[in-house]
């Protein structure tokens, strides 16, 4: 009534995990348009408790719920708790006499091209382990900054812990100790050797630096996500590999994000990325993707950049064009990036979608939500190669300004949008194996959340004759990166 439910979903949804699965809307569903407004899907589980039986009894339809906590901060798991952390969010409390023990996130999941993904692996699945290719010494991985886990490798098992979230507040960094403490307990581990993350100041980072009695190795974000991949797939060996996400920090200290790596198990080269442009205000626009859009704009028209945002409605009306411009030009705040996902969110904006963004991912959702996926309009691009091969997407960023001020459909271009990159990353990924002779390609990233990019991807590279990996258990967002970490430290110390 609600949603379309596939093969794949119903069987995901009446599984004994039961996720909350991402169905498609139905244009007549009985549903408030409030709830998740421009998004494609609808987030759907089944009761999986008697209270959620009993609270469905009879002629209930359905129960909207969101979770019990205040944004960035850990789920509520006792009383006392939860009344005073959601006070003035919830109306009413239903409480239980059975404490909660553990906090546990719902997991979360989509179906892709015919596989179930888990988004989020967390309730029913967490702390299940995963079967490695190779045994490893007992190693604990501290997971990235957002979306974090901790993951722990003893001998040829991984245990990944349930989702932590978020480490902006102190709640999410007192629940990541809770889980390092949990992983490690259940599995009856303490590891010698600790991997984390390259950059120097993510919470997780800090704490591995303060680890004097342990072995740290640092592992570079993008280099994680494919060893995560690699990990799961039970492979070893040089890959392709095409690390897209929002942001990771580069040897280069340089904010990567669109990477094609040449990797193994245990080491890497960049051996392409994308382009590198300006990220004004740097973490501001994370959330204002207006500022990212301008920036573009400047590298692709130039002096007539103000023009062309004006006819779009890109910089909001109390902020001067001159004093955005200042702050690009002049590199005030400024840092330069390759980031894929800072690349969705400009297109959303110059598609008029959303200018500011309220969570992560959000402009990159809607711009999915309204792309018409039968068009195979591929918008010029362009590939140097040299040293490292450099994809440039700014003639694409130059159409879509272009077509969108002569009024072309945005789904369309939004779809145009989506099969330029598909196109690319195969022509990209033939260029790396033309130099070495490598045919396995691994994708990675939360980029490939996106189901129209990573459908679109799996049919092209495999038409090339690539053998592809994705995720199916482990997040391809950073929630897996821990896994990836720690099964690159526990080959480099194995």
């Amino acid at each position: 009534a609600i949603a379309c439910v596939g093969p794949g979903e119903e069987k995901l949804l009446s599984g004994p995990e039961r996720p909350i699965v991402l169905l498609r809307k139905r244009s007549d569903a009985p549903v408030s348009p409030l709830v998740a407004p421009g998004m494609a899907n609808l987030g759907v589980m089944l009761p999986y408790t008697p209270l959620h039986h009993l609270l469905l009894e009879g002629d209930f339809p359905a129960l909207v719920m969101t979770s019990a906590n205040q944004t960035d901060e850990p789920l509520c798991i006792s009383n006392a708790e939860a009344l005073s952390r959601l006070e003035g969010i919830a109306d009413f409390f239903l409480f239980h006499d059975r404490d909660i023990v553990v906090r546990c996130d719902d997991s979360i999941a989509m179906v892709a091209q015919g596989e179930p993904r888990l988004l989020r692996r967390s309730r029913g699945y967490a702390p299940r382990p995963l079967v490695l290719s190779r045994s490893c010494p007992p190693v604990l991985g501290l997971g990235a900054h957002l979306k974090s886990t901790v993951a722990v490798i003893k001998g040829d098992f991984a245990f990944l812990s349930p989702h932590i979230g978020d480490m902006e507040t102190p709640e999410a960094r007192d629940f990541f100790h809770e889980s390092v403490a949990l992983i490690t307990r259940i599995t009856r581990c303490d590891p010698d050797i600790v991997a984390c993350d390259m950059h120097p100041e993510y919470y997780s980072s800090r704490v591995a630096s303060r680890m004097k009695s342990k072995r740290v190795i640092q592992v570079q974000h993008h280099h994680a996500h494919i060893a995560s991949c690699m990990a799961e797939n039970r492979i070893t060996g040089d890959v392709i590999g095409l690390a897209m996400d929002g942001t990771g920090y580069g040897p280069d200290r340089t904010v990567w994000g669109g990477e094609f790596l040449v990797a193994d198990e245990a080491k890497f080269r960049r051996a392409g990325h994308v382009r590198y442009f300006p990220l004004p205000g740097g973490d501001a626009a994370v959330k204002q993707p207006w500022r990212v859009a301008a920036a573009l704009l400047m590298e692709v028209f130039g002096d007539d950049w103000a023009r062309v945002a004006g006819a779009l409605s890109i910089v909001p009306d109390h902020i001067p064009a001159e004093a955005v411009e200042a702050v690009v030009r002049q590199q005030i705040r400024t840092v330069h990036t390759s980031s894929l996902g800072r690349v969705f969110d400009a297109a959303a904006c110059l598609l008029g979608i959303r200018r500011q963004v309220s969570f992560e991912g959000q402009a990159a959702m809607e711009l999915e939500a309204l792309t018409d996926v039968r068009v195979r309009r591929v918008l010029p691009y362009g590939v140097l190669v040299d040293r490292e091969i450099v994809l440039d997407l700014c003639p694409a960023v130059r159409a879509l300004a272009e077509e969108r001020m002569a009024g072309r459909p945005v789904p369309e271009l939004a779809g145009a949008f989506h099969w330029t990159l598909v196109h690319a990353f195969a022509r990209v990924a033939g260029e790396i194996r033309d130099a070495t002779g490598l045919n396995r390609v691994v994708l990675s990233g939360g980029c490939f959340q996106t189901r129209v990019l990573l459908e679109g991807c799996l049919r092209s590279l495999e038409l090339c004759g690539f053998d592809v990996y994705t995720h199916r258990l482990v997040p391809t967002n950073d929630g897996g990166v821990s896994l990836g970490q720690a099964f690159v430290a526990g080959t480099v110390a194995g």
